[in-house]
C-alpha cells in the first residue's frame, strides 16, 4: 500500500503555524510513513518555521487585503489568480489524498482548488466567529473541526466536530516543581508574583505600551514581569529598556519555552487569539485578554467573550488597556482566591489531545476515499 499523502495549508502568524505543525506531528505518530507537504504564503513566517519543525513547505504568492486603499490591493486579484494556478500545479505534482486548512492567507486558494479537484477537505476553524474564507470553504469541506460550541450558525451541523485547537507540546498545569524550575529559568524571585505579558510572534503594540507605561511608573507593586514584545517591535523596545532599565523585567523578542513562561506566571496578559486561549485553558492560567481591534470580524472579542461569559477570564478593551491592564493584573496577582477561581474555570474549558483527534479525522477521510 502506498504512503498516505497529506497537504496542510495555512500560516501567516504563529497562531496558525503551531497548530498546523501539531496536526502534522499527530499524523506522523499515527502514520509514520505518511508524506506531508505544507503550503504557505511567500514571505510569511511559516516559510521559516515549518522547515525548522522538520517539514517541507512551498509558498504561494498570495496576500491579505489591506484595510486602507493601496497599490497592494490593486495587485491582489492578480496574486489570487497566480496562487490558484500554482495551487493546481502543487496538487497535480503532489497528488494528495486529503487537504487540511488551518487558516491564513494560503488556505483559501489551496483548499478552493483542492475542492474543485475532488480532494477531500478538512478545515480547522480556530475562532468562535468564523471568517469569510472558511465560511466559503466550508461548503466544500467534508469535516470542520471547531474549538467553540454554537458554530452551527456558520457551518452545516453534520460536518462539525468539537475538537478544540491544537497547541504546542508541553502545555499543561504546572506542578510546584515545574514552577520552581520556570522561575530559575527566567532568573526570577520566587517570593514575588509574576506577570507574563505576551503579544504573539509579531508582537502587539498596545500590550507593549501597557508594559512601557508600568515601567515608566517605576515597575512597582512588588511584581516581576516576563515581557514578550515580538519581532516587529524589537528595536524600539530594546532602546526603551536601555533608557529605562528595570531589574524586575525580563524582556524577550520571542519565547521558545512558553511552557516555562506559563509555569512561572501568576497572571497572563495577552491578545485573544484562538491558539493562545487554547494554551491558557490547558495551562490553567488566570488571564486578562485585550482583544486586537485589527482582526477580521472582531473575532478576538468573540473568542474572549466565550470565556468571560463563563467567568473564566477578564477582558479589557484595547482603547482602555494602557490605563487599566496593569492595575487589574497587579490586583489579581495579589488576590489568591479570585486567581484560583479563574484558574479552575478556564481549566474546565480545555480540550486535551486536539491535534491527535484532528489527525485521526484526517486519516478517516483518506480511508473513506479508498
Amino acid at each position: 500500500m502506498s504512503a498516505k499523502r497529506i497537504i496542510i495549508s495555512g500560516g501567516g502568524t504563529g497562531g496558525h503555524i503551531f497548530p498546523a505543525v501539531s496536526i502534522a506531528n499527530g499524523l506522523r505518530k499515527l502514520e509514520p510513513d505518511c508524506e506531508i507537504l505544507f503550503v504557505g504564503a511567500l514571505g510569511r513566517m511559516e516559510m521559516e518555521k515549518v522547515p525548522a519543525a522538520g517539514y517541507k513547505i512551498v509558498g504561494l504568492p498570495v496576500a491579505g487585503l489591506k484595510r486602507k486603499l493601496s497599490l497592494e490591493n490593486l495587485a491582489l486579484p492578480f496574486k489570487v489568480i497566480r496562487s490558484l494556478n500554482q495551487a493546481r500545479r502543487i496538487i497535480d505534482d503532489f497528488d494528495p489524498d486529503v487537504a487540511v486548512g488551518v487558516g491564513g492567507y494560503a488556505s483559501g486558494p489551496l483548499l478552493w482548488m483542492a475542492g474543485r479537484m475532488d480532494i477531500p477537505i478538512l478545515i480547522q476553524e480556530q475562532n468562535s466567529f468564523a471568517g469569510l474564507t472558511n465560511k466559503l470553504l466550508g461548503r466544500r469541506a467534508k469535516k470542520i473541526c471547531v474549538a467553540y460550541e454554537g458554530m452551527e450558525k456558520f457551518f452545516l451541523a453534520d460536518k462539525l466536530m468539537l475538537t478544540g485547537n491544537p497547541v504546542r507540546d508541553g502545555i499543561a498545569p504546572a506542578t510546584p516543581e515545574q514552577k520552581i524550575e520556570a522561575l530559575r529559568f527566567f532568573e526570577l524571585n520566587p517570593d514575588k508574583k509574576t506577570i507574563l505579558i505576551v503579544g504573539g510572534s509579531l508582537g502587539a503594540g498596545t500590550l507593549n505600551e501597557c508594559a512601557k507605561d508600568w515601567v515608566r511608573q517605576g515597575a512597582s507593586g512588588d511584581i516581576q514581569l516576563i515581557w514578550q514584545y515580538g519581532s516587529y517591535y524589537k528595536k524600539g523596545i530594546q532602546d526603551f529598556l536601555y533608557a529605562n532599565p528595570a531589574e524586575n523585567v525580563k524582556a524577550f523578542e520571542f519565547i521558545k519555552r512558553m511552557d516555562l513562561a506559563f509555569a512561572a506566571a501568576d497572571v497572563v496578559i495577552t491578545r485573544a487569539g484562538a491558539g493562545t486561549i487554547s494554551e491558557l485553558c490547558l495551562a490553567g492560567k488566570a488571564s486578562i485578554f485585550v482583544p486586537s481591534p485589527n482582526v477580521a470580524e472582531d473575532h478576538q472579542t468573540h473568542n474572549a467573550m466565550a470565556l468571560v461569559r463563563k467567568n473564566a477570564a477578564y477582558m479589557i478593551p484595547d482603547d482602555a488597556a494602557v490605563e487599566q491592564v496593569f492595575p487589574a493584573a497587579i490586583s489579581l496577582a495579589a488576590d489568591e482566591t479570585k486567581r484560583k477561581e479563574l484558574e479552575n474555570r478556564i481549566s474546565e474549558m480545555a480540550f486535551k489531545d486536539s491535534a491527535m483527534v484532528i489527525a485521526q479525522e484526517v486519516l478517516k477521510l483518506i480511508k473513506e476515499r479508498e
